[in-house]
């Protein structure tokens, strides 16, 4: 890898919208977990589970772009 590459690998690693991504699904994550441990009802504890699957996917979203960024 150049210096070139290296360059634009580190600028698209660093774009906000990224970080903005992860904090998104770590925000989601948060109101799953807290709705895991709120409230005792069947239908509730499924929603929340359910939060909390999207908030980790949209996470890891994040973050394989921040891995997949050297291979533009």
């Amino acid at each position: 890898m150049d210096a070139k590459e290296r360059e634009n690998s580190i600028d698209t690693a660093n774009q906000p919208s990224i970080y903005m991504t992860i904090l998104v699904g770590v925000v989601i994550c948060v109101v799953g977990t807290f709705l895991r441990f709120a409230f005792d009802a069947l239908w509730l504890s499924l929603l929340s589970w359910a939060i909390l699957a999207v908030g980790t996917v949209i996470c890891c979203k994040g973050v394989f772009r921040i891995l997949g960024s050297s291979k533009s």
